[in-house]
């Protein structure tokens, strides 16, 4: 029951926002699959995502899991369905005003920006608690776990690059176009480009390390090649592209495009045949060759 009635308030707090249960697992950066099933109540929220949940909607936490206060600020659950204690961290310094999009987006922002300028293992809580203008206890109530932050981060980066895409290329009919708009998208010319590279590149190398990063990565990959292959393949059917396997060589241009931005960041700036230039150039010459349909006539 405690647990069927801690989904109903949840409900009531994305009802208030105004916003879709998938948005509003974007900004909690949860999965929306396990929001669904927490509010269909064959999961249970954990402490953190309750927290986060409080945050993003503005209200206290007690009142998501029907708590009473007791010592010390703590807040106890009556149910075993529910996290057992929940409490608000004691914060270092004055409260700074409320973040733009909460409090666990900004730490997760932060943690993506500093990951992208020292390297994950290089970023300690005390960095992004710095960078946020809060204490690490504050980090610690949104992310218990340094894994949990960075699936978080790699989340959110999946996120990002997703909505990015779908703004770009949105209304464009044109196959052909559609593929340069992506091809333009990966380049890494500016510098946020080149941030979000050093992220993955760095996210990669967990990827190989950690199960949880490792399934987000393979569901991310699968999600890229198929928004090319479908891209591919409508050029197919507009008879822009020649007729080819849609998936195979969706494989084959996204391998290309990871592995031309990798030597683009790890060269020395300058190098000639090195920079965002010579791999653009050498995507749209792959794309010609091998995917363009010959011009008749």
């Amino acid at each position: 029951m405690q647990q069927d009635e801690v989904a109903a308030r949840v409900r009531q707090v994305i009802d208030a926002t105004g916003v879709s249960a998938r948005e509003f697992a974007r900004r909690i950066v949860i999965d929306p699959s396990k929001l669904s099933r927490s509010l269909n109540g064959t999961r249970r929220f954990t402490a953190a995502e309750l927290a986060r949940i409080a945050d993003i909607g503005g209200v206290d936490v007690g009142r998501l899991i029907g708590a009473t206060a007791g010592a010390a600020g703590e807040v106890t659950a009556g149910a075993a369905a529910t996290p057992s204690t929940v409490r608000s961290p004691s914060p270092s310094r004055s409260p700074s005003p409320s973040p733009e999009g909460g409090r666990p987006l900004q730490i997760v922002r932060e943690t993506v920006r500093l990951i992208a300028e020292r390297g994950f293992h290089a970023v300690r809580v005390a960095d992004i608690a710095a960078a946020c203008h809060t204490s690490t206890a504050a980090i610690h109530y949104h992310f218990p776990g340094r894994d949990e932050l960075l699936e978080a981060a790699v989340r959110w980066c999946m996120d990002e690059d997703t909505r990015r895409r779908a703004e770009a290329t949105a209304g464009t009919r044109h196959a052909g176009d559609e593929l340069r708009l992506l091809i333009e998208l990966q380049t890494p010319r500016t510098e946020q480009q080149r941030r979000q590279w050093c992220v993955w590149l760095d996210l990669w190398a967990e990827a190989a390390r950690s199960t949880t990063v490792g399934r987000l990565h393979v569901e991310y990959y699968r999600q890229w090649r198929g928004t090319v292959a479908d891209v591919i393949r409508r050029g197919v059917e507009q008879g822009v592209f020649r007729p080819v396997d849609a998936d195979g060589a969706a494989l084959a241009l996204t391998a290309l495009i990871d592995g031309l931005a990798s030597q683009v960041l790890a060269a020395e700036p300058g190098l000639p045949g090195t920079g965002a230039p010579a791999m653009h150039d050498a995507l749209i010459a792959h794309v010609d060759a091998c995917l363009m349909a010959p011009v008749s006539g």
